[in-house]
């Protein structure tokens, strides 16, 4: 059970490192969490608006790990160009994009305030 369990993590590490190393998108979107995490911690964030960064940071990764399977399932399983494969493309594609206008949403109710207020 064990080994199972180690052996799943392991595959999905590998998910996560395929898309940063491959998707110019997961590459941006690791980038904005590091800096939204060091502005966490520079401007010292309470517990809750840390929470709420987390779960935007989560969200945007998450969503964009889908939209990467998605794309490449559908270049693999797809002969070519398909009106049906445009709108499952582009379906996961807007939940990145929900996803990261909620993120940017939240840092700017957390950010913005704490950097406006001094």
């Amino acid at each position: 059970m064990v080994r199972r369990l180690i052996t799943s993590f392991s595959h999905a590490w590998s998910g996560f490192r395929y898309a940063l190393r491959h998707e110019r998108n997961m590459k941006i979107h690791a980038a904005a969490a590091v800096l939204a995490l060091l502005l966490c911690a520079a401007l010292k964030v309470s517990g809750v608006e840390l929470l709420f960064v987390m779960l935007a940071i989560c969200l945007v990764l998450a969503a964009e790990l889908v939209n990467t399977a998605i794309e490449k399932w559908i270049d693999a399983s797809s002969d070519g160009p398909s009106p049906l494969a445009k709108a499952a493309k582009d379906c996961a594609a807007a939940a990145v994009l929900v996803s990261a206008v909620f993120a940017l949403c939240t840092g700017i109710i957390i950010f913005g305030g704490k950097i406006a207020g001094g």
